[in-house]
């Protein structure tokens, strides 16, 4: 496995000690919530960009991409009934593309609910046919930028838009493109009625990133949710992609949710051989 964490597990830490903990605990990546370094990806300048992707690869670590992407912006909706709001929003998921690849990084997790929720008079059908055209319309920025969006499907709590695995990769096959593609999280697949293993098993020729947490939002080992089957599952379809810790509820402290979720997923790994 290659283990990742999310820079925003560690507050208001600047990135260079953020990046030097995640090193010292034996991650290998970081993975950027844009709005943790600015308002928008706009403001964040060439320079100020070129010292960033500096300050990961000084700490040892690779940028494994972005997540959070549409966190703290206004006006933006990839399922917004006007045209023009779909556009500007597919241009800033564009600028978001190529914050990316500044950073060295790849991948781009779209998870952004309040983006993508149902608006008045717009129904599910709807819905998709605007996240259809928007990420469609993205596909040539994310191959110029050579990086890939991965879809994430949320709970019923945070969304009514794909809120299924198997509803998401629908929407893959239609768009086509293999930078477009899923990403898994654990909270987030707990809520479906198959099992875990089952989902992963099912999406594997889909998958391009996995997020690492608990039903109760802290870390890997600090809930109810058994690994062994799950990593078992990212074993059997052969998964090369990045295993990323990301967690919400921040109470246990930096250091530990680093240092233990790690541990904990290293032990997993280890009882499988």
């Amino acid at each position: 496995m290659r283990y990742a964490i999310c820079n925003e597990t560690f507050v208001d830490w600047p990135l260079a000690k953020a990046c030097d903990f995640a090193a010292s605990c034996g991650y290998s990546g970081i993975e950027i919530a844009p709005y943790t370094l600015a308002s928008l990806a706009t403001d964040i300048s060439t320079a100020e960009r070129g010292e960033i992707r500096r300050t990961i690869a000084r700490s040892g670590l690779d940028c494994v991409g972005l997540h959070w992407l549409l966190a703290k912006t206004e006006g933006l909706h990839v399922a917004h009934p006007d045209e023009a709001v779909r556009r500007r929003t597919t241009e800033y998921l564009g600028e978001l593309a190529r914050l990316c690849q500044d950073f060295g990084g790849r991948v781009l997790v779209f998870g952004s609910p309040r983006q993508r929720s149902l608006l008045p008079g717009v129904t599910a059908e709807q819905a998709i046919e605007h996240i259809h055209e928007v990420f469609s319309r993205l596909v040539p920025v994310l191959e110029t930028t050579d990086t890939v969006v991965a879809l994430e499907p949320l709970t019923p709590a945070e969304t009514d838009v794909l809120t299924t695995a198997a509803e998401t990769c629908r929407l893959i096959d239609r768009i086509g493109s293999p930078h477009v593609r899923l990403h898994l999280d654990v909270k987030a697949m707990s809520s479906e009625t198959r099992p875990i293993p089952e989902i992963i098993l099912d999406s594997a020729r889909h998958l391009e990133h996995f997020h690492a947490n608990d039903v109760n939002m802290q870390g890997p080992g600090f809930g109810a949710v058994a690994y062994e089957p799950i990593f078992s599952a990212l074993e059997e379809v052969r998964y090369a992609g990045w295993v990323s810790v990301e967690v919400f509820d921040y109470a246990p402290g930096p250091e530990r949710l680093a240092r233990e979720s790690l541990d904990y997923m290293r032990r997993v790994e280890a009882s499988l051989g």
